[in-house]
């Protein structure tokens, strides 16, 4: 017989405040890491390297140059147009262009003026910088998702404990208000025990098939497929609303826009060190054209000690985009820019009261910020490593679940499926092209 409401929600409390006092506890980093080579210089200043200049780096960009502890002293890019923005962005910030460009990202790593690294690329370019930031012992800021396949999320999770650097994941509603709101409702049990949590996010898109074109002069084609399958080049693939679609350098909106809304779940499950034990689903994929990554799916993911989730493609019927916490007495619908709650009883209640709640939750109100402040106090950021291949492995797992056709049962601890050899090769990288290679970590 299970335990009553009360009694579960108590000996969650337990399970959520030894949670949130790890989250809380400064990182043990080597002196290496946070000395002369990991810490600000000098000047007190945190340099800056930037990999990956494109609309996504530009907007992360624009955050760390209103820091004045920050000074971006590295931009690195295959596009010389981007190139060009950025360094004219950085110029209008600081009143002179003094910012090196690098043509290798392996150089910009190197750099002694760069204590830490922020990568926006394409998702096929994800894993490799990012592993070599962290084994260099410099602080990371990852654009979503991981990469594209677990195992090299795995593996950077790993660079990143080895040396103890500070990780941070573009998971930016975490740094919302309204999120972690929501959040705070469901853990503190404010709906009544949860029952189920509705995840619901961009479905993907199909598209005409994109012949041979000629290479610009200013972009290394070549670099920016590095090591994934070679394609011919086309202009609309540099964009990143094409891009994002072809299987070749991306998962596609299960995975791109999906880990949004999946970390919120997660953070709100009380899920952050959890894995699903179970997951199946459906889904559709388009059958002509360039753009060949998931259309729509709908995937179930159940838990041993969390509510279960729901993850779906927006148009769904019975679901809303965003991410709904649905408890025994209420429920709380969030997405960016609009909380709803299922009676406007639940914000009048004292007792709803974000002071009163017996579970409150790290507070960020900006990303970057929060990014310089974790490696300045030698603590972790709000979207750390473990919470990111946590949440980024539900991604991997409702693909997989939706290519297999039948469920899987799944070892959070040990991270693999249980007898289903096929599936566990799918959490496994595809092989890197030319001379690409993913390090042993």
């Amino acid at each position: 017989m299970a335990a009553p409401p009360g009694q579960r929600r108590l000996a969650r409390r337990g399970f959520l405040e030894s949670l949130l006092a790890a989250a809380a506890a400064p990182l043990v980093v080597p002196a290496r890491v946070l000395g002369a080579e990991g810490a600000p210089g000098p000047s007190g200043m945190l340099g800056l390297g930037v990999i990956g200049v494109g609309a996504q780096g530009r907007h992360d960009l624009g955050g760390f140059l209103q820091h004045k502890d920050v000074r971006v002293t590295g931009l690195c890019d295959i596009n010389r147009q981007h190139l060009a923005v950025a360094r004219k962005m950085v110029a209008d910030a600081y009143g002179r262009d003094d910012v090196k460009v690098f043509a290798d990202f392996r150089e910009l790593i190197a750099a002694p003026s760069t204590d830490a690294v922020l990568a926006a690329l394409p998702v096929h370019w994800h894993s490799l910088p990012a592993i070599a930031a962290a084994l260099a012992g410099k602080h990371l800021f990852l654009e979503k998702p991981m990469a594209m396949s677990f195992e090299e999320a795995r593996r950077m999770r790993a660079a990143v404990r080895r040396t103890g650097v500070v990780f941070q994941f573009g998971t930016q509603q975490r740094s919302d208000p309204k999120f972690r709101r929501a959040c705070e409702l469901a853990l503190s049990g404010r709906l009544g025990a949860l029952r189920e949590i509705h995840v619901s996010a961009p479905a993907g898109r199909s598209g005409p098939l994109y012949p041979a074109q000629p290479v610009p002069g200013h972009v290394d084609w070549e670099r920016w497929v590095g090591p994934a399958p070679w394609t011919p080049f086309h202009e609309q693939k540099l964009i990143r609303d094409v891009h994002e679609h072809i299987s070749n350098f991306s998962l596609g909106m299960i995975s791109c826009w999906g880990i949004h809304h999946l970390d919120i779940a997660q953070w709100g499950n009380g899920a952050d060190d959890l894995g699903p034990r179970s997951v199946e689903g459906h889904g559709q994929f388009p059958t002509r054209g360039s753009l060949d990554t998931i259309l729509t799916w709908n995937v179930r993911f159940e838990y041993a000690n969390a509510a279960p989730i729901v993850f779906v493609s927006d148009g769904t019927p019975g679901f809303d985009h965003g991410v709904k916490f649905v408890g025994a007495s209420a429920w709380v619908h969030v997405r960016r820019g609009a909380l709803k709650a299922s009676s406007d009883t639940l914000e009048q209640d004292p007792g709803n009261r974000p002071e009163a709640l017996p579970v409150r939750l790290p507070e960020s109100r900006d990303h970057t910020r929060n990014f310089v402040d974790a490696v300045r106090h030698r603590r972790r950021a709000i979207s750390d490593i473990g919470a990111a291949v946590r949440g980024d492995s539900l991604c991997q797992l409702a693909l997989i679940a939706v290519k297999r056709r039948h469920k899987l049962a799944w070892d959070p601890a040990a991270e693999r499926f249980l007898a289903d050899d096929a599936a566990n090769a799918m959490l496994q990288p595809r092989p890197f092209r030319g001379e690409w290679r993913l390090p042993e970590v």
